[in-house]
């Protein structure tokens, strides 16, 4: 598949990069996806839920009432979960939400993905970009020249970029990536999937199969 390589301007420059065929043109593995992004989600959660079990209520361990002849149920200690302050009943603990997946399989639903946003015609190919400093303004600019402004975008850039990265850090739906963090559900979250040109060829190198 070929694109043509536009400037900042939304032009043509008269370049195009070919996207490989087994990246951008696969069958999409739905379960593949699946996976890569319930993985990606339960990596982001910290994990540090905690509730104080009755063994953890710092109160009064004196017995509440006699065992026997008041008629209703014993009662040993007003840290019971069944008194209000007592401790809480299998509460949550800190824990990782993290599991492994298979290098291939997160391959596997990358390309999935790409394949995805390639049958959508949803990918742009712009020229490496250069901002000289942060500039918002510039960034808007250029979603406008490529009808994305009011849409969920992925810039992803060849290697890191801090003047492009400031310069969409205040846009509301604008996200940059560099190629070797590409994931799943980023381009899955995004309506329109922006390569920069030197980015076709990393991921080319990157996720073609072996």
């Amino acid at each position: 598949m070929k694109l043509s390589v536009l400037n900042i301007t939304g032009a043509d420059t008269g370049r195009t990069v070919e996207l490989a065929e087994d990246v951008f043109g696969v069958a999409p593995n739905d379960h593949a996806i699946y996976l890569d992004v319930k993985q990606y989600l339960a990596n982001q959660r910290q994990g540090t839920h905690k509730a104080k079990e009755r063994a953890e209520i710092h109160r009064s361990t004196r017995k509440l009432k006699k065992q026997k002849g008041t008629g209703g149920a014993r009662a040993g200690s007003i840290k019971s979960p069944l008194f209000k302050g007592g401790g809480r009943i299998f509460g949550p603990r800190p824990r990782s939400y993290s599991f492994k997946l298979n290098k291939k399989l997160k391959e596997v639903a990358r390309r999935s993905a790409l394949s995805y946003k390639a049958q959508a015609a949803a990918i742009f190919v712009l020229e490496d970009l250069n901002f000289q400093t942060p500039k918002t303004k510039e960034y808007l600019k250029m979603l406008g020249a490529l009808s994305a402004t009011d849409k969920k975008t992925l810039l992803v850039v060849p290697s890191d970029n801090k003047n492009v990265y400031l310069s969409s850090r205040n846009i509301q739906n604008a996200k940059v990536i560099v190629a070797e963090q590409l994931n799943t559900y980023d381009v899955l979250r995004a309506d329109n999937l922006i390569l920069c040109e030197g980015s076709v060829a990393k991921l080319n190198e990157a996720l073609k199969k072996s």
